[in-house]
């Protein structure tokens, strides 16, 4: 078994079932070693060289055996990643992870949390799969379990602020993105703006924060008016619905993130209200979602790219340069206005 080629089975007639690292190296004329060093990704041989071994993997079909590499190397360079399955702004996220990844050499194990699956359960199975590092998008565990999990593989904490402990965060200022909306809102001409926050947990602490910072920083405080929901579409359509029928629709809405208020904008466009005209509706996140023509959300972005830029190369820093020393990225959010926000009528 080859570094990174399994033994090539046989079948009846003796032909080989799956090419192997050997049978590219014979087509190209160079070791296996040359070989393997590109298919690696290593720094070294030449592009002519690297496009040469690409193209004769591609004709004769030949697949890494991540397995075989394990085991010889004693290394997965797999890097586990937990996702909701529920969030757009997380999978687009995953996408850029995966790019960031395999510029390093390294690969990425998912692990989902849905509504019957928790965070315990999708970072055991990382572990299982021998990830060298975990990489956990807006976890909501403890800060002191995330630390004890640290002294088994490397924690990188995507979204969410940790205090007291020594593991890496890459996030978003999260405060000032939702002030960001406050201040756009203001300036608009709103006074009366509702703020429809995500439930408990950190990041939704931090952006129900930066909502009352700014409103007050506006001379709003009597203003201020906080409706509890949480991550989903159907919390936004909830608390849209309980104004319509109160009778207390304000002039502006801000949510915990996208799906929330693309969950509002619906309710409120299904009952004949005009948006931004009668409500303007702002979001979090900048996801896909929000992106689309029929909801052309107002929002604000996280910027999904750096972040996973950043998780990835704290992994490979603790993984591959021996870095002991916590950092934290602290990301500046910005305003992305679209239409669904304007003056007041």
């Amino acid at each position: 078994m080859d570094e990174l080629g399994s033994a090539a089975p046989t079948g009846g007639n003796g032909a080989s079932a799956r090419p192997r690292l050997e049978d590219v190296a014979a087509r190209v004329g160079l070791s296996t070693a040359s070989v393997s060093l590109v298919l690696r990704g290593v720094p070294g041989p030449s592009e002519r060289t690297r496009q040469r071994v690409l193209k004769a993997a591609a004709d004769l079909g030949y697949r890494p055996d991540r397995t075989a590499s394990a085991l010889a190397s004693k290394r997965s360079r797999l890097l586990g990643v937990m996702i909701d399955v529920h969030s757009p702004f997380q999978a687009e996220l995953v996408e850029h992870l995966h790019t960031a990844a395999e510029e390093v050499g390294y690969d990425l194990v998912l692990s989902t949390q849905t509504r019957t699956r928790d965070e315990n359960t999708a970072i055991e199975t990382l572990l299982a799969f021998r990830c060298e590092a975990l990489i956990l998008i807006g976890p909501v565990t403890p800060a002191a379990t995330l630390a004890a999990l640290d002294q088994q593989a490397p924690v990188i904490s995507v979204g969410r602020r940790l205090t007291g402990t020594r593991l890496d965060a890459v996030r978003s200022a999260d405060d000032d993105g939702v002030g960001q909306v406050v201040d756009h809102l203001v300036g608009l001409g709103h006074h009366d703006i509702v703020y429809v926050d995500g439930g408990k947990g950190v990041i939704a602490t931090d952006r129900r924060r930066g909502y009352r910072t700014a409103m007050r920083r506006h001379g709003l405080d009597t203003h201020i008016r906080i409706r509890h929901g949480d991550l989903t579409e159907e919390a936004g359509a909830r608390i849209g619905r309980q104004l319509i029928d109160a009778d207390e629709l304000p002039t502006a809405v801000v949510t915990f993130n996208d799906r929330s208020a693309i969950g509002m904008l619906t309710t409120l466009r299904g009952a004949g209200v005009d948006v931004p005209g009668e409500v303007s509706v702002a979001g979090y996140d900048d996801d896909t979602l929000s992106r689309l023509a029929c909801f052309d959300l107002t929002t604000v972005s996280q910027e999904a790219e750096e972040q996973a830029r950043q998780a990835v190369l704290a992994a490979v820093e603790r993984l591959d340069r021996g870095r002991t020393e916590p950092r934290e990225i602290v990301l500046a959010p910005s305003l992305v206005v679209r239409g669904t926000t304007g003056p007041p009528r």
